[in-house]
Formats: C-alpha cells, sequence, structure tokens
C-alpha cells in the first residue's frame, strides 16, 4: 500500500512538473499583438484546465505502472514520459521562442504521442486509457485555436513575407536582445 501511494505521489509530481516546466514560458506581449480566434479561451482558463489535465495524466500513469509495473508497461509508459516531454517543449517553442509554426509541427506530433499513449494504457489498463481522453480534447482544440491564429496571422493579415526558411519562424532574436519581424 505504501509503494503504491509513493507510486502516485511520484506520478503526480512528474505530470506536474511537465506543466511547471511549460508555465515558465507564459504569454507576453508578442502573444498579445497575434490575431486569435473569437473562440480563444481566456488566459484565466488554462491554468486550471491544464492543472486537472496534469493531474489525470498523473493517475492514468499510476494505474498502469500498479497494474503491471514499469517492466510490464515499458513501452506505454515510455510513452507517456516522451508526451510529458513534447507537453514541456511547446510551451517553450511557442511562448519562449516565439516560433509558431515550429510549435505547430511539434504540437501535432504531441497529440500523436497523446495518442499512441492512450492506446497503450488502454491495453494495460482501459480506464487509464479514459483519463487521457480530455488530455487529447483540449490538445486538438489548442491545435484548432493555434491553426486558426496562424491562418488570421499569415494570411487574413498578409505576414506570409516575414516568415523565413520556409515558414518555420515567429520574430527573429537580434544581438541585443530584441525581437523583431523579417520583412522579405
Amino acid at each position: 500500500m505504501q509503494k503504491s501511494a509513493i507510486g502516485l505521489v511520484l506520478w503526480l509530481l512528474a505530470a506536474l512538473a511537465a506543466g511547471l516546466i511549460g508555465s515558465q514560458f507564459m504569454p507576453g506581449e508578442w502573444y498579445a499583438s497575434l490575431a486569435k480566434p473569437s473562440w480563444n479561451p481566456p488566459s484565466s482558463v488554462f491554468g486550471p484546465v491544464w492543472t486537472i489535465l496534469c493531474l489525470l495524466m498523473g493517475v492514468a500513469a499510476w494505474l498502469v505502472w500498479r497494474e503491471a509495473g514499469f517492466s510490464g508497461a515499458r513501452m506505454a509508459l515510455s510513452l507517456f514520459i516522451v508526451q510529458l516531454v513534447l507537453n514541456a517543449l511547446w510551451s517553450y517553442l511557442f511562448f519562449g521562442l516565439q516560433q509558431p509554426m515550429v510549435a505547430f509541427v511539434e504540437i501535432i506530433v504531441l497529440w500523436c504521442a497523446i495518442l499512441a499513449t492512450i492506446v497503450g494504457f488502454w491495453q494495460v489498463r482501459p480506464l487509464a486509457g479514459a483519463l487521457l481522453i480530455p488530455y487529447l480534447c483540449w490538445v486538438s482544440f489548442c491545435i484548432g485555436t493555434e491553426l486558426s491564429a496562424l491562418a488570421a496571422e499569415y494570411l487574413v493579415m498578409g505576414r506570409w513575407h516575414q516568415l523565413d526558411c520556409g515558414g518555420l519562424t515567429g520574430p527573429r532574436r537580434h544581438a541585443q536582445g530584441r525581437s523583431t519581424r523579417v520583412n522579405g
């Protein structure tokens, strides 16, 4: 029983740590200046939603670990860890580096990793897979908002000329640390 409780705490901490790492890269003036869809949620929604999702992720991983152990569910739990890393990485790419196109590609990879984790968890403990479905739905919604914002920013606002190297960047950083848009 004590090992199980310690395991629960550790899996919860792992999931919350990914959220904490991602939260270090907060939206700023750059994000505020982007065109966003009218259905983009207010900033106050993201913290509570991500906290709940991280708790669900931690419980799901714990259920799989408790059912089969790490050696019995190595692939499923490894996928879980991979998607945690990808989750934290997205905030760094989008808010930290201000690279919306790279972040968009990364969030698609994250979505696939979440789906693979759901399948892996479901095979070990269906409830664990089911607990990740709200997370997949939220990331799907985030993909929609990001795609809509990208379309508004670059198609409607006519800013394609500000992208470089095939459109995989956002603002460029000068040596002094200021960010500016690149023209042509």
